[in-house]
C-alpha cells in the first residue's frame, strides 16, 4: 500500500517528536523538513531526510505537519493549502478556534484539501474525552484541571516577549477547571522584570487566569517537559441524577502532540475538503489498519 508523504514545518519540541512518531509508524514516510534556515546547521538526526526553507521545494507531500507556534498557523496552513497539501496543527488558542475554522474551511474546499487544525491532546484529545463524557450525561458540569507541567503554548508566548531571552511557562491546577500560571523567565541583559511581566500577563494566553512571574539565572535548570490532565464531570443520564466519570493523564507534553498530528495527519487522507477539529472526525480514522479489523478489535 502506497504510504502517506509527510512533511514536518518547524523543528522545535513539536517538530523533534512528530519525526519519531512518523518514523514508528508503518503507513507514513518523512517528505522533508522544513526550517526557517533549510539545511544550514543541520541536525545530526536529520542526516537521512531532505531539510528545505520551503515546502514547495520538496516532492509529492501529501500532507503538512505544522510544527510552528500557534499564531503562525493559519498563516502557514492557507500557503500550503494553496499548493493543494493537506496540513494539521496544534493550534491552541481555545478562543479563537472557531473563527480560525471557519476562514480555513472556504480555502480548503477551494482548493480541495483537508486541513485539521486544534490537534493536540487540549485542544484535541481531550476534547474528544469531553465530547464523550457530555453525551453520557448530557445536563451537568465539566471541569478540566491542567497540569502540574510546563504548558507549550504558554511559553513560546512569553519567549516572544521583549526582554525574555528564554521562559518556562508551568500551569497549577486550583480545582474546578481554574489555575494559576507560574513563569519563570531569562532575561535579555539589561531588560526589567516588571516590564516583561506586565506585557506577559496583558496577553490573552495570560489574561484570564493568575499569573506570577520570576527571573531566574537559567530556564534550562527548573525546565520540565511533563504535563497532565484531569477531566471529570458529574451530571444526569436521562432522568437520573449523580452520574459522575473521570479521565486521567500523566504526559511528556510535546511527545503526545507530535503523535496526535501524526494521527491526524493520516485522518486527513479519509476526509471530504474541508476544515476540521478532533471533534468532528471518526477516531477510527485517526488509527493506521483496515477498519474492519480495527472494528473487530476494538468494538
Amino acid at each position: 500500500m502506497k504510504k502517506i508523504r509527510a512533511a514536518v514545518v518547524g523543528y522545535g519540541n513539536i517538530g523533534q517528536y512528530a519525526i519519531q512518531a512518523l518514523e514508528a509508524a508503518d503507513d507514513f514516510e518523512i517528505a522533508g523538513v522544513v526550517r526557517r534556515h533549510g539545511a544550514e546547521n543541520k541536525p545530526a538526526e536529520l542526516a537521512q531526510y531532505e531539510v528545505v526553507k520551503d515546502i514547495r521545494e520538496l516532492k509529492d507531500v501529501d500532507v503538512a505537519i505544522l510544527a510552528t507556534p500557534t499564531r503562525s498557523c493559519e498563516e502557514y496552513a492557507k500557503q500550503i493549502s494553496a499548493l493543494g497539501i493537506n496540513t494539521v496543527d496544534s493550534f491552541d488558542i481555545h478562543t479563537s478556534i472557531v473563527d480560525y475554522r471557519r476562514t480555513l474551511s472556504e480555502e480548503c474546499k477551494k482548493n480541495g484539501t483537508v486541513s485539521i487544525i486544534a490537534a493536540g491532546w487540549d485542544p484535541g484529545s481531550d476534547s474528544i474525552v469531553r465530547t464523550l463524557m457530555q453525551s453520557l450525561a448530557p445536563k451537568g458540569l465539566s471541569y478540566t484541571n491542567f497540569g502540574p507541567g510546563m504548558s507549550m503554548g504558554h511559553s513560546v508566548c512569553v519567549r516572544s516577549k521583549e526582554g525574555v531571552k528564554d521562559a518556562l511557562s508551568m500551569t497549577i491546577p486550583k480545582g474546578e477547571g481554574l489555575h494559576r500560571r507560574m513563569v519563570y523567565v531569562e532575561l535579555e541583559e539589561g531588560a526589567k522584570l516588571e516590564d516583561v511581566t506586565a506585557a506577559i500577563k496583558a496577553d490573552p494566553y495570560f489574561s484570564n487566569d493568575e499569573t506570577h512571574v520570576f527571573a531566574v539565572p537559567s530556564v534550562d535548570a527548573v525546565r520540565d517537559m511533563g504535563h497532565g490532565v484531569h477531566l471529570t464531570r458529574k451530571g444526569v443520564s436521562g432522568k437520573t441524577q449523580n452520574q459522575r466519570m473521570e479521565f486521567t493523564m500523566s504526559i511528556n507534553n510535546p511527545a503526545l502532540t507530535g503523535q496526535v498530528l501524526v494521527n491526524v495527519a493520516r485522518a486527513t487522507m479519509r476526509q471530504q475538503p474541508g476544515c476540521y477539529t478532533m471533534v468532528e472526525i471518526p477516531v477510527i480514522d485517526m488509527l493506521a489498519g483496515e477498519r474492519e479489523e480495527l472494528i473487530a478489535h476494538l468494538v
